[in-house]
């Protein structure tokens, strides 16, 4: 690496050297040459090149873009994704038409208008009625520009309709924790950083009676429902991390102490795109767009967008924080037991106090020792 440094920087000193002999060189001719017949050296070969680059460069950026864009994303399959890339195409025409009309002028003028002898420029000090009008249109382009952005990213970021799936999505070296509101309520339970352990990963407070229903994702994929409102609530448990799912266009940082959210309706299943983009094997994926550490590559999962039926029966069939680990029943208020032993099956109920006396017990004989 230092000596592609020392080979650049000496590159560098070797071009200076040239320019500044041939400055000198154009300085000596001013003062023993006819001015006019300096200016006009060469001057038509460069009036030539600029007609010749905006040719060439403006071919370039068309064939560039039209060889893109079979990577570009498909549609996007949800409904404020569209909206979203809609107002960047927008943006994009409003600005593009103007940058080629202007860039246009540019180098045609350079061409058009370059030196000949004899040939006077005409002077304005000021037009007052010009500058209105390069000030005023660029600044109403700009405020519908913002004002639009705006409303969309306010209807994202706003309130959820009250029917949204809820689910919270945490963030940690190097994956994601998934979190389902149950099948009961749609409400998240509380949850306090200080509860964290090796099987509490987000630190589920069972204080709250909300969270006795609530159950854990697997790591190898994320469910939801197919044209339902899903509120994401993002959280990190350690550095940042960022939530995207390009095909949904959803992007929203993952920030420790500042849960955010994201709430969206996807419209179109697992099963839809791949009809569409013809590929049996595709999938939607949530990856992390923030560096994060050393396994940041890890850090994507499966998305499976399905209808509500088959969301409803899969929620059905996974098991509750409290049924995984029915050991967290001591931590439970006792005058909310009675509620939280229906998400316990019933022999895991018994071992678990058997596990809480016999530890009880084998305390207390070890205190008496």
């Amino acid at each position: 690496m230092y000596y592609i440094i020392a080979l650049v920087a000496l590159v560098f000193v070797v071009l200076t050297g040239i320019v500044i002999a041939r400055l000198q060189n154009v300085l000596k001719s001013f003062k023993s040459a006819d001015t006019d017949e300096i200016k006009h050296t060469g001057n038509r070969f460069n009036g030539a090149m600029f007609l010749v680059v905006l040719i060439v460069g403006g071919a370039a950026v068309l064939w560039s873009y039209l060889d893109a864009r079979s990577e570009f994303l498909p549609v996007a399959s949800s409904i404020h994704g569209r909206r979203t890339d809609d107002l960047f195409w927008f943006s994009m025409g409003v600005l593009t038409i103007p940058f080629i009309f202007v860039n246009v002028l540019i180098f045609f003028f350079s061409w058009k208008y370059q030196y000949k002898k004899g040939n006077t420029a005409s002077f304005y000090p000021d037009n007052h009625k010009l500058e209105l009008i390069w000030t005023i249109i660029p600044a109403i382009v700009m405020a519908l520009l913002v004002f639009t952005g705006w409303r969309a990213w306010s209807d994202i970021t706003g309130d959820a309709p009250q029917d949204a799936e809820v689910i919270e999505i945490t963030g940690k070296q190097f994956n994601w924790i998934t979190r389902y509101s149950g099948v009961n309520d749609n409400q998240l339970g509380n949850y306090d950083y200080r509860l964290i352990d090796a099987q509490n990963e987000v630190g589920i407070d069972l204080s709250d009676e909300n969270s006795f229903d609530d159950f854990m994702g697997p790591a190898s994929a994320i469910h939801i429902p197919v044209n339902k409102p899903v509120l994401l609530k993002i959280r990190a448990r350690d550095v940042l991390h960022s939530v995207f799912i390009p095909h949904m266009r959803v992007k929203m940082d993952a920030v420790p102490g500042m849960p955010t959210k994201f709430w969206f309706v996807a419209d179109k299943t697992t099963a839809d795109m791949r009809a569409e983009l013809n590929d049996p094997n595709f999938n939607y994926e949530l990856a992390c767009t923030e560096i994060c550490g050393m396994g940041h590559f890890s850090m994507g999962t499966k998305i499976i967008v399905e209808d509500e039926a088959s969301y409803r029966k899969w929620c059905a069939e996974q098991a509750t924080f409290l049924a995984t680990y029915p050991e967290y029943l001591a931590k439970v208020p006792d005058n909310l037991k009675a509620k939280a032993m229906k998400y316990v099956p019933e022999g895991s109920v018994t071992a678990a106090a058997d596990s809480t006396t016999a530890g009880s017990v084998g305390s207390g004989t070890s205190s008496l020792r």
